[in-house]
């Protein structure tokens, strides 16, 4: 059983380093769309003592990128 722990632990660290890499990114080189990550949601209120799983913070990052490539390209398109 603490192998699994280690590892969700472990999975856990990774998925918050690629969302905080990925949020500095946003926030660095697009600034206009880091207001939008304020409305993204991220925890339901009043659930404080429940832990983040690996599921929500996989689905997290993944709009993170998603919000970003989705950005990226309709700008570069209006761009031309």
């Amino acid at each position: 059983m603490d192998n699994r722990k280690n590892i969700s632990q472990a999975l856990k660290a990774d998925l918050s380093s690629d969302i905080l890499k990925i949020t500095m990114a946003i926030r660095e080189y697009y600034p206009e769309l880091y207001s939008f990550l304020d409305e993204m949601p991220t925890q339901k209120q009043g659930n404080e003592n429940i832990g983040v799983t690996e599921n929500q913070l996989e689905a997290y990052c993944e709009s993170l990128n998603s919000l970003l490539s989705r950005y990226i390209l309709e700008h570069s398109i209006s761009s031309k």
